[in-house]
């Protein structure tokens, strides 16, 4: 290969001992040669370093940093329970939002109808989710469509314009809309639990679909003419949906065997009618209480347009600290009624066992360094996220205080112990964000700040991690 030359040197090797020059001076913040060999010098492969070496490089870290103390130590006893039956599993999907809020109504409806089990049809709702996600992702970029295209907002909601992921806001605006179906209405399909490819496919469409919006807005289209643009867009997307889910139901006829074995009389519902009979439940007497300790409590927020329904109203919670979560949550599993709770479902958890505690996993003790951060500022950094809801139904109470918490998970009955956890309280102190809560366990203090005007938050706010 040839080069040009200068004075017989090549401009490579010119090149070559510049790029060395400037290494060693390390002026600019790099990693310059001597800096590498201080680095390579300061560990020393000794017998030590050397066992760690292997079992590291041979083995799962997560296995090896267990605390075998905080194993031996558990026990799974709880001294206030409410009844439940049944597991559900969401599989490889990111619906555990819809599992939690209906989770909460399935004991209710059990009892009165004397049940071995009932689930609801999570594809009902998941199937109307995408829709309206899709329709409020259109109507952005049509809101948008002055904006300069790499605008942080309009890319935050293009990035991903239709997760699996959402609020307990968003579970309110699709059972008042479409109401509910049982399980056996509308099944599973293999879609709706391994929703990847699907989301995938759906999400480029969507941002094709944008650009069409853009450069017709570009053209100096009315709003009008978008808007019929974007109704013909979400036909498209009807279809699809309808190809991975079937078709929601408008009406059906039910009948169930309870647990004595009599069969009931057949009757026609609407999702809507279903509900209303069936559950009854007032969405409305839930709130939202978070804690989040890089803004101040006492305080209500609403995140910027973050909803699934067009029209229906933004996320918005109370700041609280989380010893008042904590008691309004105890209050709640003591009177039997379960709650929702969003957590970092990513930090000391044991899939096998069911463990939630703190210190479960000690890479400190194998790595030998400090990885020590506030909840503060996991959220701050986004080492920390609201990235999985559960339910609380369980409490072991000792000495009055709060020792542990059973969790019902929507992982299926293989994950955890027969699909049910015990988070240790230190694990809610730590990695509990927000919980969802009737009013009637909410201190009137709290409740107040609900009157006030919210403090907006941008979308990307650390705390709607939950929604990615």
């Amino acid at each position: 290969m040839r080069f040009c030359t200068l004075s017989g040197v090549t401009l490579t090797a010119l090149f070559f001992c510049a790029s060395i020059s400037s290494l060693a001076a390390d002026d600019g913040g790099g990693l310059g040669p001597e800096f590498t060999k201080i680095l390579r010098d300061s560990v020393k492969m000794d017998g030590a370093t050397r066992a760690l070496h292997n079992a590291l490089a041979g083995n799962d870290a997560k296995k090896l940093a267990m605390s075998r103390a905080i194993v031996q130590g558990h026990n799974d006893v709880f001294n206030h329970k409410i009844k439940t039956k049944g597991v559900t599993d969401q599989k490889a999907s990111g619906r555990c939002w819809l599992f939690a809020g209906l989770n909460i109504m399935r004991p209710a409806v059990i009892d009165k109808y004397k049940l071995d089990n009932f689930e609801f049809s999570l594809t009902h709702l998941a199937f109307w989710d995408k829709l309206e996600k899709a329709n409020f992702f259109l109507e952005t970029v049509i809101d948008m469509r002055g904006r300069d295209p790499f605008d942080r907002e309009l890319d935050y909601f293009r990035k991903d314009p239709i997760t699996d992921g959402g609020w307990w806001r968003y579970a309110v605006a699709l059972i008042e809309k479409y109401g509910v179906v049982p399980k056996g209405v509308m099944p599973e399909t293999y879609s709706s639990g391994n929703t990847k490819v699907m989301n995938q496919v759906l999400a480029t469409k969507l941002r094709v679909d944008a650009v069409q919006l853009r450069r017709m807005a570009a053209e100096k289209k009315s709003v009008q003419e978008l808007r019929k643009a974007k109704r013909k867009m979400l036909r498209e997307v009807y279809r699809m949906l309808v190809m991975n889910y079937g078709l929601t139901p408008e009406e059906f006829t039910y009948r169930y065997v309870n647990k004595d074995k009599k069969v009931s009389e057949a009757k026609k519902y609407t999702p809507q009618s279903f509900y209303k009979e069936w559950v009854g439940v007032d969405l409305s007497q839930y709130v939202n209480i978070c804690n989040d300790p890089t803004h101040p409590y006492g305080k209500q927020y609403r995140m910027r347009r973050v909803r699934n329904v067009v029209g229906s109203p933004e996320v918005y919670y109370v700041n609280a600290p989380i010893e008042v979560l904590k008691s309004m949550v105890a209050k709640s599993v003591i009177d039997g009624q379960p709650t929702v709770f969003s957590a970092d479902a990513m930090k000391d958890m044991d899939r096998d066992r069911g463990i939630m505690q703190v210190g479960l996993f000690d890479y400190s003790a194998i790595y030998g360094v400090d990885l020590t951060l506030s909840k503060a500022d996991r959220l701050k950094t986004r080492d920390g996220a609201a990235n999985h809801a559960m339910v609380f139904i369980g409490l072991d109470i000792q000495d009055d205080k709060p020792v542990k918490w059973l969790v019902e998970n929507s992982w299926g009955k293989k994950r955890g112990k027969n699909g049910l956890w015990t988070m240790y309280d230190k694990w809610f102190d730590e990695h509990v964000y927000s919980i969802i809560i009737k009013k009637a366990y909410v201190p009137n203090d709290v409740l107040k700040a609900f009157q006030d005007e919210p403090v907006e938050l941008p979308p990307w706010s650390p705390m709607n991690s939950f929604f990615q």
